[in-house]
């Protein structure tokens, strides 16, 4: 499944060819100070200009073929130049996503081809203003029509907020309850009695269009309903989440490089007490080195996670709430630093780190917030902790360990140290009910990513080195220096999970200084603030290499 090597690397190359020419920052920063969707420009990436929406659309259908990993690495690309666009292109195939996994072979013929040929700009009508994320909560509703006791079409009721492409589609997917259960339907621009409300005056992504759309009464043929049997809609949606939240992580992956890679030239240029910021600690150490390897990390679940993906091993829900949490908050963190990086100029919207800022902050939001992500990991893995009688993160552990027996370079004791302790923690927890504490669930979500956000970084350095990483993935870390880049993020993970995982535990319980002293021990904290010696020269070897003077 997927494009080959070649494929893929023509598709990257044309979009970043067709970014060059008509997507300067000259550009980007006038649309985004006008508040205007371009929508020319989204339609020449989605359409037989580019083709890009190719990418998304099995072969039979006139499409490419792509992958998860095809998709996650356009995505990328596509949030490098600017995430308001790619939130554009996204919602064609976030809107065409029902009837991929769930519409009928007459409506995936019918809509996927159109799509291809025509190039149709789609949005996604799910999110409601009093419901929000929780699609269980919809008020929109589709009332059945009936000719002499065969239903025939379907009058569609309701309000859908924060939609892309909104107030620019050519095809709505439409979540109302059906008397059978929440159901899809698929309405075209023209249908009386749809209408958008003006574009939202948004904090970023303001190259998007996101606005309210109205189903004020409209009719849809029966053939409208996805699928062609009601009630199928939750479930529906559900099929998607491991895979839209994919491109997500994709998109605060790219956009956090993109922050990074304008702060690293401006430090190699600009000279301080003698000497340019890229060859000094405090700027390096705290400003890029450790964005850096939390962008990688991000990354590192992504490849894997989309690997599976076309490997047919299910839809991986949390696989992708764990790679979009990791790769969205290291994005931020990244854009954020990049601002600080570059100080007053930074600051000013003259340069485009200030508008990556805005930007990336939506991925935080969208396609679920971080703290849906948080409670959607927690919950899962939570129940692996208690079916494995609190051996699951033991288990990868000790894989860890033997990784860390062929490969000892690409900081797999240090992860492995990471899962150790989260283990401990979770058990702890399990012991004292903690969980009953929301807060506490959460923030155990957190934890999980982070260990094991480690262990699939310390994978992706082994696989570096014997040469087995899946041919079309990002080159630009390899061998020493992706191995020094997962020393320093598993360094971090242990400590992190560790030292936050111990004050959970004393904040949310009443545990004594003996029981703390066990758990200590237990979560192994002196060899986690042992495994911290080398830190420093791992830190100097990833400037190196990020700063190229290898």
């Amino acid at each position: 499944m997927g494009l080959d090597k070649e494929t893929l690397d023509l598709v990257l190359q044309s979009l970043r060819d067709f970014a060059k020419e008509r997507l300067t920052d000259h550009v980007l920063l006038d649309f985004d100070e006008r508040d205007e969707f371009p929508a020319d420009l989204v339609r020449a990436i989605g359409s037989t200009e580019l083709g890009i929406q190719l990418l998304f659309i099995p072969d039979k259908y006139d499409g490419m073929g792509g992958g998860a990993f095809d998709v996650y690495r356009v995505c990328e690309a596509m949030a490098r130049v600017d995430v308001g666009i790619a939130t554009g292109v996204l919602a064609t195939f976030l809107g065409s996503d029902p009837i991929v996994f769930g519409g009928t072979d007459e409506q995936k013929k019918h809509w996927l081809t159109r799509i291809a040929n025509e190039g149709l700009l789609m949005a996604y009508g799910a999110t409601e203003p009093q419901a929000g994320s929780d699609l269980a909560a919809l008020r929109s509703s589709a009332e059945p029509v009936r000719q002499n006791g065969t239903v025939t079409g379907y009058k569609l009721r309701g309000d859908k907020q924060w939609i892309s492409n909104g107030g620019y589609a050519d095809v709505y997917t439409f979540l109302a309850n059906a008397p059978g259960g929440p159901s899809w339907f698929i309405i075209e621009r023209n249908a009386q009695g749809l209408s958008h409300g003006k574009p939202e005056d948004k904090h970023g992504i303001r190259l998007s269009n996101t606005a309210t759309v109205t189903c004020d009464d409209v009719y849809v043929d029966a053939d409208r309903l996805v699928g062609g049997v009601e009630g199928q809609g939750l479930a529906q949606a559900q099929l998607v989440f491991g895979y839209t939240r994919l491109m997500v992580a994709a998109f605060g992956l790219g956009a956090g490089w993109a922050a990074l890679d304008r702060a690293v030239p401006y430090s190699a240029e600009r000279i301080q007490k003698g000497g340019p910021l890229s060859e000094k600690q405090g700027y390096t150490h705290k400003l890029i080195v450790p964005h850096a390897a939390a962008l990688e990390a991000g990354r590192a679940f992504i490849e894997e996670t989309a690997e599976r993906l076309e490997n047919g091993e299910g839809n991986l829900n949390t696989e992708g709430a764990i790679a979009k949490y990791l790769a969205t908050e290291a994005g931020c963190r990244a854009a954020d630093a990049a601002i600080q990086a570059l100080g007053g100029y930074g600051y000013t919207r003259e340069y485009m780190v200030e508008k990556i800022t805005r930007d990336v902050r939506i991925t935080r939001i969208y396609e679920g917030t971080s703290e849906i992500m948080e409670m959607t990991i927690s919950r899962d893995r939570w129940q692996l902790h208690l079916k494995s009688r609190g051996q699951h993160y033991h288990e990868r552990a000790r894989e860890l360990e033997e990784l860390h027996s062929r490969h000892p370079r690409v900081g797999a004791e240090f992860a492995a140290l990471a899962n150790h302790a989260l283990a401990e923690v979770l058990e702890t927890a399990r012991k004292g009910r903690l969980t009953r504490n929301q807060h506490v669930l959460f923030r155990l979500g957190n934890l999980i990513a982070q260990a094991e956000g480690a262990a699939s970084l310390a994978r992706r350095a082994a696989r570096s080195a014997d040469s087995t990483l899946d041919p079309r993935t990002d080159t630009r870390f390899q061998g020493d220096g992706l191995a020094a880049i997962s020393r320093v993020f598993a360094r971090q993970a242990a400590q992190q999970v560790a030292d936050d995982g111990l004050r959970w535990v004393c904040g949310a319980g009443s545990i004594s200084h003996s029981e703390l002293s066990t758990l200590e021990n237990a979560v192994q904290l002196s060899a986690i603030h042992r495994a911290q010696s080398g830190l420093l020269a791992d830190m100097d070897h990833v400037a190196n290499v990020v700063y190229d003077r290898m």
